[in-house]
């Protein structure tokens, strides 16, 4: 049993899991074949004057980015960014962040920033995969950059657990039932933050939003943009509302999609993500019981919820075959919620879920790998899972007593009574952490900021619509759309009402009215 960690926040490591699900099920590459340079990766953007926040910061607004050809695409540019560990002393140790750019195949009309969100994902990967995340007028306007946020991919990568223990990990029971297991999971919690501190360097202690929020600015700079266009997703939302905050007058035009209420408590946060998360289960059963004469969950939406719960208690009793390998409880939950961050793959759920009823767990255990970037050799392709822990802990290290989970219990079985107490027994998640962030806690409001577009779906299981509306309500540009609809995020969800307005928005500066409803 090793658990406790998983659930501290499931924004959107997902996000860049089903770009590479979709690459394996439809084959080809991730990017257009028409793509071309604009300009040649050698050449730096035109140079433009930026007042640092700070002289002392002022060789890093300087820098340009030296661009050549990934090794893995050379239709790609790679390059790097240096950056100050600690924003509070700029002179001492620097770090390099990993960047990837897809360059504007058409009329270029500049760069835009993209991150997926986690916290934890590569914002590299994100980029890469720009021909299916993206729409063609996106793609044909900007340079797509992305960047491997500081303690994540190969940006000074937080280095927590070896690839086995990262295995006992995702497998561990995440509901402990009696007091040897919850004395093993109160170890597993301190074990956790104490190998975070063994097995990184200094840059575990300056891996919070904020510094990130301030690399991106000196990004900006370094591509030769007066202000910031950027799409983030899901934690992206969250980073750049930061950015905002701390630079108003920078910001050009933001998309936060899929947005994180930035002023929820951490309780509050998690009862409503369990919550989304069982919205959007109860919307697949809906949809097995409507699209077939007899779905195989059962005749009705709580018979069905029922056939899932009964799975994963058996699995926890006695796990699964699958293949080489045993599919834990830890596991087939993993495997369960990750389809749900994306209608088109609710099919992969399905195959899973009936193959597990049938005792076998090898389709469950590779969605709970997917969601991990678990390669089939038993690698891990990306620290997402690490990185997810180090940045949510440095934000907010508040963590509730394992003695006091049972206390949450009737709220987050309210909110879900699938998945309620593993969310419970999740907030205990930052119990172990060893380091302490030097940033003070912001109020976002984005005062002076350009309108900046605020986006949230009904039935999104990670990011619950409402707190899209919080936070458009926040910021004070803040432009609310919504979409109906299910899964995680709303661009290029097939919807063309919000694909519209947020290419209009990026493109033209076409700002909809507040609030807009697709």
């Amino acid at each position: 049993m090793k658990k406790a960690l998983a659930l501290i926040a499931v924004f959107a490591l997902a996000l860049t899991t089903f770009v590479a699900i979709g690459l394996a099920l439809q084959g080809g590459e991730s990017y257009p074949p028409s793509v071309r340079r604009t300009p040649s990766p050698t050449t730096p953007p035109p140079a433009t004057v930026t007042q640092p926040p700070e002289p002392a910061l002022a060789d890093f607004y300087s820098q340009r980015i030296d661009w050549s050809p990934c090794e893995t695409n050379a239709d790609h540019d790679c390059g790097t960014l240096t950056v100050p560990i600690d924003y509070a002393e700029p002179q001492g140790e620097t770090l390099e962040l990993a960047l990837l750019r897809v360059p504007a195949s058409g009329a270029r009309v500049g760069s835009m920033v993209v991150n997926p969100g986690g916290p934890g994902a590569r914002g590299t990967s994100y980029a890469e995969a720009a021909g299916r995340v993206f729409r063609e007028p996106l793609l044909q306007s900007f340079d797509v950059v992305g960047f491997d946020p500081r303690g994540t991919g190969a940006s000074d990568p937080i280095d927590c657990l070896s690839d086995a223990e990262l295995d006992a990990y995702m497998a561990g029971d995440p509901t402990p039932d009696d007091p040897a297991e919850v004395a093993q999971y109160e170890d597993s919690v301190q074990d956790y933050g104490a190998a975070c501190k063994a097995g990184s360097g200094p840059i575990l202690g300056h891996v919070s939003t904020i510094e990130a929020a301030r690399d991106m600015d000196v990004l900006r700079s370094a591509l030769g943009e007066e202000q910031l266009t950027y799409l983030g997703a899901s934690y992206g939302t969250e980073l750049g509302a930061t950015y905002a905050e701390l630079f108003p007058d920078k910001v050009g035009r933001l998309v936060l999609d899929g947005a994180v209420d930035v002023a929820l408590d951490p309780t509050t946060m998690a009862t409503d993500q369990a919550a989304g998360f069982e919205t959007a289960l109860r919307a697949y059963v809906q949809n097995c019981l409507d699209s077939t004469d007899n779905c195989f969950l059962g005749d009705s939406v709580d018979e069905g919820l029922a056939t899932i719960t009964d799975l994963l208690a058996s699995i926890e009793e006695e796990p699964l075959p699958a293949g080489d390998r045993e599919l834990a409880v830890g596991n087939a939950f993993y495997g369960i919620v990750t389809p749900l961050y994306n209608r088109d793959y609710w099919f992969l759920l399905s195959t899973a879920l009936a193959s597990a009823l049938e005792g076998k767990g090898s389709a469950l255990m590779q969605l709970s790998d997917a969601y991990a970037s678990r390669n089939p050799d038993g690698s891990y392709a990306d620290n997402s899972m690490e990185a997810n822990y180090a940045i949510n802990c440095l934000d907010d290290p508040a963590a509730v007593k394992a003695e006091d989970v049972p206390s949450l219990y009737p709220a987050f079985e309210e909110a879900s009574p699938t998945f309620g107490r593993i969310f419970a027994w999740a907030m205990t998640g930052c119990a172990g952490v060893q380091v302490t962030s030097s940033e003070k806690p912001l109020d976002i409001r984005g005062e002076g900021a350009a309108p900046i577009l605020v986006l949230g779906t009904t039935r999104d299981p990670a990011t619950p619509l409402k707190w899209a509306q919080a936070l458009a309500a926040q910021l004070e540009s803040g432009v609310l759309v919504e979409r109906d609809g299910d899964g995680h995020t709303a661009y290029n969800s097939g919807n063309e009402c919000i694909d519209s307005i947020v290419e209009d928005y990026l493109i033209d500066g076409t700002v909809p009215d507040d609030p807009t409803r697709c």
